[in-house]
């Protein structure tokens, strides 16, 4: 195995449950990627942000950390400040 994607495909064929998991984790943190990447583009703290939510900073602290996964109404909250639309498609088939 050259790189990390080879480790990852190979652990994705060898245990199903493992490979459920690292999805998980992967969109997860796709997402909050987005999130921050968009509040640093708008120029915003954690501090900001947080304000213009009505959350405390600590929470935006621990979402970007990816320390605790938000609710789904604080995530569209967050997202809805940031100027961010989740999209919700048909899952690709399994194999």
């Amino acid at each position: 195995m050259k790189t990390w994607n080879d480790y990852k495909e190979h652990v994705k064929t060898v245990d199903p449950v493992i490979a459920k998991d690292m999805e998980e984790t992967e969109e997860i943190a796709a997402i909050v990627t987005a999130m921050v990447e968009q509040r640093n583009a708008l120029g915003l703290s954690q501090r900001d942000l947080a304000a213009m939510c009505g959350i405390p900073q600590s929470s935006v602290a621990r979402i970007e950390s990816c320390k605790t996964t938000p609710n789904l109404g604080t995530l569209l909250n967050i997202f809805q400040h940031l100027g961010l639309t989740l999209t919700v498609s048909p899952a690709r088939p399994m194999a």
